[in-house]
């Protein structure tokens, strides 16, 4: 009898210790799958795509975007934008550079994982932009008693010389969880319209959640069949910045916590067609005008804030970010305001009492 608990014991540490099936296919693609107790994300490694993030149980999925390309190798979901934001020059794209850089159109390989360690599941990936010179390093914790998850991504500059470069995360939400009432909301402060004419697209600028069109204020809190404003750029004034979409039809909200000393920028793409909306982009990053390489080092800096970085040769940088997932009631009215302190996040919601406050616990961040 006490052989087999032991027997017993042992088959059951092990089946804890041990590692998740690595690769998997999701909707047809090879993918890597982290499944939490509170929530399930998966990596589409054609191109290094977050493709489905949503809370276990749930079957909405925020990230539910797909440009509509044959491509094996494509932008889908919340994909990086590395190593620019926006279009190449015209001779990059003679020589084949990609609109947003290289970073989707290139295979993912994975290193770790997914495993168990702590109260978290964690893996790690890559993948080499070969034109770009650039290696990108992706280490993903998604927490098992919370529906977040931390993405630290290191920056290694494989070139004999140093570069500028951006890099802009772009997450894409899309149908059913986006619809007419959909809520965006941010910190962001100071912004400007990117369909303003060069040399000073800044002026005139607009305050967060506020755009221009035809001269005409607007609210970029929601979209409806017109999308015009295209793009809008804001910075921030304070040391983390956020921004969240809810869906009081779906009960869910998605939103994203990082460093504006990494990513100083918000950039929001909206997207409607055949009157109903179909995209927008929850874009932060490290440049604020959508312009080729050129355009950007003559303009340098907009509200104070770079339009590009430099990475040496050699060198390699960390970015990170945290990205979370909340219930919320069908008559949600949107964020007023997100604090976090000491691995709290606590969520306050516009015009409530802090009896609607949605909270969790993350995990260290910066991790």
């Amino acid at each position: 009898m006490r052989a087999l608990i032991r027997s017993a014991v042992v088959i059951s540490l092990l089946t804890i210790s041990m590692p998740m099936q690595a690769e998997t296919l999701f909707n047809g693609r090879p993918s890597l799958i982290l499944q939490g107790r509170a929530a399930r994300l998966v990596v589409d490694l054609g191109g290094g795509s977050l493709v489905d993030f949503r809370l276990s149980g749930h079957s909405v999925n925020p990230l539910q975007w797909d440009p509509g390309e044959s491509a094996v190798l494509k932008p889908l979901g919340h994909f990086l934008c590395l190593d620019r934001w926006g279009a190449p020059s015209e001779a990059e794209e003679r020589n084949g550079m990609f609109f947003h850089g290289e970073a989707t159109r290139v295979e993912w390989t994975v290193h770790e994982g997914p495993a168990r360690k702590g109260d978290a599941v964690e893996a790690k990936m890559s993948a080499l932009l070969p034109m770009a010179g650039l290696e990108v390093l992706r280490t993903v914790r998604l927490s098992d008693s919370s529906a977040s998850c931390i993405v630290s991504e290191s920056v290694t500059n494989r070139n004999k010389l140093g570069r500028i470069y951006n890099m802009v995360q772009h997450p894409t939400i899309g149908p059913p969880f986006l619809d007419e009432g959909t809520l965006v909301d941010s910190n962001a402060r100071k912004g400007f319209m990117q369909t303003s004419p060069l040399p000073n697209p800044e002026e005139p600028a607009v305050y967060w959640p506020q755009a221009l069109k035809q001269g005409q204020p607007l609210s970029l809190r929601r979209l409806a069949d017109d999308s015009d404003p295209n793009v809008v750029s804001f910075v921030f004034d304070v040391d983390l910045g956020w921004i969240t979409a809810s869906s009081p039809s779906q009960g869910l909200l998605i939103g994203y916590l990082w460093s504006t000393a990494e990513y100083p920028w918000l950039n929001i793409w909206r997207h409607s067609e055949n009157g109903k909306p179909q995209a927008r982009g929850l874009e932060f990053g490290t440049s604020g005008l959508h312009h080729p390489f050129p355009v950007l080092v003559e303009k340098g800096r907009i509200f104070g804030r770079p339009l590009y970085v430099h990475l040496d040769a050699g060198q390699t940088t960390v970015r990170s970010y945290l990205a979370f997932l909340f219930k919320i009631p069908e008559d949600y009215q949107g964020v007023a305001g997100l604090t976090y302190r000491s691995g709290r996040l606590v969520i306050r919601e516009l015009g409530e009492s802090s009896d609607r406050d949605l909270s969790m616990t993350t995990g260290a961040f910066p991790p």
